[in-house]
């Protein structure tokens, strides 16, 4: 006896796919290809989207470290040197003038300390 399916019948699976479902050979392996050739784009657009978000993460993390730097850069920029300041009015000099002490101190500063 034959057991259903075929069994021991020495056929292929193809061959008993089309024995069971009526679907010819060529139907079916250009169908397997179909289902290999998407499985194959799907990973391959996982990979693009992964290869993409780390992109996108080593964008953001550049990002924020250049805004880091150029406001660290600013930070110093908005510190004159300690020469630039008037001792008199602890600002920066606008008109200095060199006294004979060797300092330097704001023009009008100096005019009403020696005033």
């Amino acid at each position: 006896k034959k057991k259903k399916g075929g069994g021991s019948s020495g056929a292929g699976p193809s061959q008993e796919l089309e024995a069971m479902h009526g679907i010819p050979r060529a139907v079916w392996e250009r169908a397997e290809a179909r289902q290999a050739a998407a499985r194959e784009a799907t990973e391959a657009d996982a990979a693009r989207a992964l290869q993409i978000a780390a992109l996108s993460e080593a964008a953001e993390a550049q990002a924020a470290a250049d805004a880091a730097e150029d406001a660290a850069s600013v930070a110093e920029e908005e510190e004159p040197p300690a020469d630039f300041i008037c001792p008199i009015t602890t600002e920066v000099m606008s008109d200095p003038v060199l006294a004979a002490d060797g300092h330097a101190y704001e023009r009008s500063a100096m005019e009403r300390w020696l005033a």
